[in-house]
């Protein structure tokens, strides 16, 4: 609708009829058009916004269903019965019902829907407030069912047909005169008194508004439904290019309406179609679980969340550094870094970034942090220095030449002996403080660092007593 026009017109443009937020599955269906499955109220639907109510139910005295392409009010009254506040606006509701025991209700709002006559509502006998803005509400006469709603303080019903009727506010006022505020102006008590007076020929006025109103709409949908009926079944052809469906689209929109029930149903069906045709064309294939390494043991480079990287390699310090570009205000717990001799693998968010480092790195001296200002995570990761190569080694004794104890006579001279030595390649450098003796033989003592070969026991005890049938020591 322009700005400025009222939707209460006979003629309006269709985008009033329903806004463009509103989605769903629901809504009437006529001839030529497949019907489709009505938008129910369960019980799921309501607890999942009872969560403030630890979605208990049956105690529940606020609840919101806007939005939802409701097409019938049903089991609030049964499953809520200590509601306060219920918010029904944006649906496609035609009738109000299924709200009289609901004693305790105060403020009920039913705007942007299809009702028609103000009804079933005598039994809320706390209601407060009613909102029926921009409904189709024809039968003013049907106001007057409010009388016994002696509670009624605020009724909205500004954007219905029975607004343009000559005399509405004043007919409204004195029917209603427990109202304080009438679309959202306060009903004075002058204009009350004013309202009161000629009440019965300004009733007879509406009621003759009403009944022309009520003979122009039935003609209007014998119209309607005559030209639907000349129209093929099947339907308008599919758009055969982009072009061809904006001028339908455009069309469409900028088609003139009647303002009625029946052009708002029709505008949601072309919404709910487009949105499914949107849902379809961007349903997302499922994607194959991504290779990391191959079947024959190759690492592949992988850069799942694409983030700007630089390897370089400290020469001075023998390590590789690896700057990841994470997002800066990105939490530390969302990231998990595992780093192996010969390649490194950084997830972030589920998203795997892998790559092959240039040479072998020690993955237990490897360090990861965070900057400060960039927010990048900086992995280094000490380089592999040089490997032993033996070059030369003397043979060691057979076990049948050992002696079966410690401190015997040829023990004693192999431990004056020439000292057995391990040859290494000159061009490498060894940490000798890092060499560890797998199995010292019972005749070495500790490990001696200055190059004087290993220890000697002393001589045994004068008291020491030889006995060979002592298994020896292995």
């Amino acid at each position: 609708m322009r700005a400025g026009k009222s939707p209460n017109k006979k003629i309006c443009q269709r985008n009033v009829s329903i806004p463009e937020c509103s989605t769903g599955v629901g809504f009437y269906g006529n001839a030529g058009h497949r019907k489709r499955k009505m938008v129910h109220i369960t019980e799921d639907m309501i607890r999942r916004r009872a969560e403030h109510n630890e979605c208990e139910i049956f105690s529940l005295e606020e609840v919101s269903l806007h939005q939802q392409d409701i097409e019938r009010i049903e089991h609030i009254e049964r499953w809520c019965r200590d509601l306060k506040i219920l918010y029904l606006q944006n649906n496609l509701i035609p009738r109000i019902e299924n709200v009289g025991r609901l004693k305790k209700l105060e403020y009920l709002n039913l705007a942007l829907n299809n009702i028609q006559v103000i009804e079933n509502l005598q039994g809320c006998e706390n209601l407060q407030k009613l909102d029926l803005t921009v409904n189709f509400v024809g039968r003013l006469s049907s106001v007057e069912s409010l009388k016994e709603n002696v509670h009624l303080r605020q009724l909205f019903l500004v954007g219905n047909p029975c607004t343009l009727f000559e005399g509405y506010r004043k007919y409204v006022v004195a029917t209603l005169p427990q109202l304080k505020c009438l679309d959202g102006t306060e009903v004075t008590r002058s204009e009350r008194i004013l309202a009161n007076q000629g009440l019965e020929e300004l009733r007879r006025r509406i009621l003759e508004q009403e009944d022309q109103y009520l003979r122009k709409k039935a003609q209007e949908e014998e119209e309607a439904n005559a030209k639907q009926a000349e129209e093929p079944p099947t339907g308008a052809p599919e758009p055969q290019n982009e072009s061809d469906e904006e001028r339908r689209e455009k069309e469409f929109w900028h088609t003139p309406c009647a303002f009625t029930p029946e052009s708002r149903l029709e505008a949601h069906r072309h919404l709910e179609a487009k949105r499914r045709a949107k849902d379809k064309g961007n349903e997302k294939k499922v994607k194959l679980p991504r290779t990391l390494i191959t079947a024959d043991g190759r690492v592949l480079n992988v850069n799942e969340p694409k983030l700007d990287f630089s390897l370089t390699e400290d020469d001075v310090n023998k390590r590789i550094i690896l700057d990841l570009a994470v997002y800066r205000h990105m939490d530390t717990s969302l990231m998990d870094v595992d780093v192996q001799p010969t390649y490194v693998k950084v997830t972030v968010k589920g998203k795997v970034f892998q790559l092959v480092l240039p040479a072998e790195v020690k993955p237990d001296s490897s360090t990861a942090r965070r900057s400060q200002t960039t927010g990048h995570l900086l992995l280094h990761m000490p380089r592999v220095q040089g490997e032993l190569e033996v070059t030369k080694s003397a043979a060691r004794p057979s076990k049948n030449d050992r002696r079966p104890h410690r401190g015997s006579a040829d023990s004693k001279q192999r431990g004056r002996g020439v000292a057995e030595w391990l040859e290494v390649d000159a061009g490498g450098k060894v940490d000798i403080a890092n060499i560890v003796v797998a199995h010292r033989r019972a005749t070495e003592g500790p490990l001696d660092t200055s190059g004087r070969g290993p220890e000697v026991d002393e001589e045994p005890s004068e008291a020491f007593v030889d006995d060979l049938e002592v298994p020896p020591l292995i």
